[in-house]
């Protein structure tokens, strides 16, 4: 099972990341405006979550990979945080709204436990 899981979050990751070229218009949305740079910031975590995400893929990088994962999620929060605070009631997309934005945050949360799991039995 751990193996599977391991697995399910690298392809995530990678799918994810791979993503962020072919769609970058929705990853910068989700760019908080005042870090800027909304372009860069896509490509370099595109980038990151395809290599993370290879990193798990791998058996002898799993672990690292599981860690690197965690921490590369954790930093997404700073998005989903500022979403929260930005969300208002009567926004036309669910995820502008409070229970979108609170549940981008859970979400989030859950992968950072997943990517831990998956560090913590390098399977």
């Amino acid at each position: 099972m751990h193996a599977i899981a391991a697995v399910a979050l690298a392809v995530f990751l990678i799918v994810t990341g791979v993503m962020h070229f072919l769609a970058p218009g929705y990853f910068r949305m989700l760019v908080p405006a005042w870090l800027r740079r909304e372009r860069l910031l896509v490509a370099v975590t595109g980038a990151a979550e395809v290599v993370v995400g290879t990193l798990v893929l791998v058996p002898g990088t799993r672990s690292a990979g599981g860690w690197a994962a965690a921490v590369l999620i954790v930093c997404y929060l700073v998005s989903h945080v500022d979403a929260l605070r930005r969300a208002r009631p009567d926004r036309p997309r669910l995820l502008e709204r409070p229970v979108g934005a609170v549940a981008r945050l859970v979400v989030n949360v859950l992968y950072v436990a997943w990517a831990v799991a998956v560090a913590r039995s390098g399977a």
